[in-house]
């Protein structure tokens, strides 16, 4: 069996160095997600410079990861410095190649370290950060764009072997996903158009492992707002982070669920358990 975790941690740098009450809250998380002992780790918006992280970075995620191979892609001109951000951490002993693809993304969406790629012997590891619609959703028909070329570059590597997709989607695909859908519908993350993009990415070949395991059960979410302080004390959340898997592997799948991330609101880790190695 093989475990995979993915968290999108808001900033490596502010979970391994603040002293801050929500640092506190990220490295409790962290913990949860070592006691795990997963194999393959998925970390979305690092917000590291381009140089990646520091050795103090690199010291930190030791002390919580021995063992363990770091890939990462950073945020790169013309994109915003500090901004986005992929990483993957694995096991030592796994023999890898890495990649962080261009998928013919509009305005910068190709230089922000959103898609990070790790080819396994057996599959494809993609790691990725999707772009938010944005405030007035000013950046949605980007967006858009965005999907259709993700789902196109996900097809295209399901040709060679299959896929294990992770991260956080920014789309609650269906109204179970959210708490509140009628008040969503204009929302980043519930536009019809959004929605549409997931839906055309799964009709490529690929099963929304924690829908293949839960079916339709309501109430269960990975992100809470930050800006509203019950948001996870009433659990009025949204189902945004996903796994996803090729179709022809779905069979592999023991078990797909979110973490216990406490009082931390923002996303919560997901695991994946798969029977890939018999």
């Amino acid at each position: 069996m093989i475990k995979f975790i993915s968290w999108n941690i808001d900033s490596i740098n502010a979970a391994l160095t603040s002293g801050s009450a929500r640092a506190v809250l990220s490295r409790n998380v962290l913990d949860t997600i070592k006691n795990e002992n997963p194999d393959i780790i998925a970390i979305q918006e690092t917000k590291l410079p381009a140089s990646g992280p520091s050795k103090k970075h690199l010291e930190g995620l030791e002390k919580y990861f021995p063992g363990y191979d770091i890939e990462w892609v950073s945020s790169l001109p013309p994109a915003r410095k500090g901004y986005a951000g992929t990483m993957v951490l694995y096991k030592s002993g796994f023999e890898t190649r890495k990649s962080s693809p261009r998928i013919d993304a509009p305005d910068t969406m190709d230089d922000e370290g959103r898609l990070l790629t790790i080819e396994f012997e057996d599959f494809y590891f993609v790691n990725v950060y999707t772009p938010n619609a944005g405030d007035g959703l000013k950046r949605l028909k980007d967006r858009q764009e965005w999907d259709i070329q993700y789902a196109n570059y996900l097809s295209e590597l399901d040709k060679n072997k299959p896929v294990i997709a992770c991260g956080d989607f920014n789309v609650a695909h269906e109204e179970i996903d959210l708490a509140n859908p009628a008040a969503n519908h204009m929302s980043a993350g519930f536009t019809d158009e959004e929605r549409e993009g997931f839906t055309n990415l799964l009709s490529k070949g690929f099963v929304d492992t924690f829908r293949y395991i839960h079916g339709d059960v309501k109430g269960r979410y990975s992100w809470w707002a930050q800006r509203v302080k019950t948001s996870k004390i009433n659990n009025s959340g949204w189902r945004i982070d996903y796994f996803l898997v090729s179709d022809r592997i779905k069979d592999k799948i023991i078990n797909s669920d979110m973490l216990d991330s406490g009082e931390r609101q923002d996303h919560a880790p997901l695991i994946l358990e798969m029977d890939l190695l018999g």
